[in-house]
């Protein structure tokens, strides 16, 4: 049995019951067998693999907090720090019903390579809880975060952990943790990112994912001889990854035609509508079925259905393994011809192949939507300096990091015989950066 092989087994024995952390590992391992078969003797005896799946540290806390009308509630928290070879552990905080120590494992393991390929001196980690923001008040919003951060604060700060926002946690969540650690540590730094413009975050921040994945995405197609104007998009969600995503493209000059949330999907024609879209999401935070009263011309549908449009380009904006095998089919037989993922690892492993042995340009998001953790490190470095730099200055370095790592990606998947293949070519310029860090660190 080769050494990736026996690495994968492993990880599946030792890690039950964690199918996302097993598919990350799968793809990750399985895309860089050509460099670990290259250095599969010295790997092996240094263990190299194993020290890569394992985390560096697991914290596992619970969070008390009391509701508006005196009730005690516990959640967990969890905070991974997977790697830090090549700088302070950074990744978001993800506050949904679905978190388990399996989904942060995922999401931690992910952003070890997506932060590699961000050019940027920072380690992947991963944190969340199993706590519901939706239908809480602001004041129950506080109570969960400031418990959340009384414990996390013990293991952060601006050069050791600096977390950000995810799904459920935004810029109240952020305010109300930094507060907190403010509180209990007596220190102003930067310690979490995705902060106010009024105490240290960064112009563009809230842009960011979503105006990256549309630059890498622009770049893929005219690696490919393709422009992105005039094609019709599908988005899969409506938070702030889709919002961002369907301006930038529509500033590309492309038509986005969908969205959708956890209810169902919105189909528009004419486009969608930006300032209905986000009205409803991110100043009402109202369900999606409100849109037709801003556009009567447009279909909503209760439940999935989004990937049945007919359109060019998909954009999976939403959560873990949204587009199955069947989606990919759909968007085959309607004449998609690219797919980026604006969110992580939102295809299904068979629904990937299945797009890449029909032709379809594919870009994984450990790539496609690293633009929001890169402008998380850029609020880092002012937060250092000291300094605010302003939007078209952030936005431009953003542009130039994606552009960057979509050639870094080509071209290392190119190396090893892979060209076009944007999954190996992530994977393996990813990797390549850590495992000398590692190499050059000794065995820790």
């Amino acid at each position: 049995m080769s050494y990736v092989d026996e690495v994968i087994q492993e990880v599946e024995k030792k890690n039950p019951g964690e199918p996302e952390f097993h598919q990350a590992v799968e793809e990750v391992l399985d895309s860089i067998r050509p460099v670990v078969e290259q250095n599969e003797e010295k790997f092996r005896r240094d263990a190299l693999l194993e020290r890569l799946v394992n985390p560096e540290r697991q914290i596992k806390f619970r969070v008390p907090w009391t509701d508006d009308n005196g009730q005690v509630h516990v959640n967990t928290g969890y905070r991974v720090q997977f790697n830090s070879a090549i700088g302070p552990y950074k990744g978001g905080i993800r506050l949904h019903p679905s978190v388990n120590i399996g989904i942060i494992k995922f999401l931690g393991f992910e952003q070890i390579f997506k932060n590699s390929l961000t050019g940027l001196p920072i380690g992947g980690g991963k944190g969340g809880s199993d706590f519901d923001p939706k239908g809480k008040s602001d004041r129950e919003i506080m109570a969960f975060c400031q418990s959340f951060m009384t414990e996390l604060c013990k293991y952060i700060g601006a050069d050791t952990d600096v977390p950000a926002g995810d799904i459920g946690t935004g810029a109240r969540e952020i305010g109300y943790m930094f507060g907190q650690y403010k509180r209990i540590r007596g220190l102003f730094e930067g310690v979490l990112t995705g902060k106010g413009l009024s105490y240290g975050g960064s112009l563009a921040r809230t842009e960011a994912t979503g105006y990256g994945l549309l630059y890498l995405t622009k770049a893929m197609l005219e690696r490919n001889g393709k422009d992105i104007a005039g094609k019709t998009v599908l988005v899969s969600g409506a938070g702030n990854v889709a919002i961002y995503a369907t301006e930038k493209a529509t500033q590309l000059g492309a038509k986005v035609v969908t969205v959708s949330d956890s209810t169902g999907w919105v189909y528009d024609s004419e486009g969608i509508d930006l300032k209905a879209l986000k009205e409803i999401k991110e100043v009402k935070r109202q369900r999606l079925s409100e849109y037709t009263k801003y556009r009567p011309n447009a279909e909503y549908h209760e439940g999935k259905g989004v990937w049945s449009v007919k359109a060019d380009i998909a954009l999976p904006c939403a959560t873990q393994n949204e587009l199955t095998l069947e989606d990919a089919k759909m968007l085959v037989a309607n004449g998609v011809f690219a797919v980026a993922e604006g969110a992580n690892m939102p295809t299904t492993a068979d629904a990937t192949k299945y797009l890449q042995e029909n032709g379809v340009l594919f870009a994984p998001g450990k790539a496609a939507n690293a633009g929001g953790v890169a402008t998380s490190a850029l609020e880092m470095s002012q937060n250092s300096e000291r300094l605010s730099w302003s939007f078209e200055e952030v936005d431009g370095k953003l542009h130039d990091i994606m552009v960057t790592l979509f050639k870094h990606i080509d071209e290392a998947a190119a190396r090893y015989g892979f060209a076009g293949n944007y999954v190996v070519g992530a994977n393996i310029a990813g990797f390549e950066k850590v495992v000398d860090a590692m190499n050059a660190q000794g065995i820790v």
